[in-house]
């Protein structure tokens, strides 16, 4: 589809409402979707690293008892 003026590009031949929806939708969906799993990554590695902390301590204690 050729569009004659960017006023024409923005009207999208009548169903402006429904593509422009469509698009705010989709990218509104993918931008919560990257920051929820970014901040699901994050909180994951931290519970890692304190559990490999732990660990390490329960087992400086085990060697010291023995």
């Amino acid at each position: 589809m050729q569009f004659d003026s960017i006023a024409d590009f923005f009207n999208m031949g009548g169903y402006a409402f429904y593509v422009w929806l469509a698009y705010g939708v989709t990218f509104s969906s993918l931008s919560i979707l990257i920051i929820v799993s970014a901040k699901r990554k994050k909180k994951v590695l931290t519970e890692i690293s304190k559990k490999m902390v732990r660990e390490e301590r329960l087992k400086n204690n085990r060697s010291n008892k023995s």
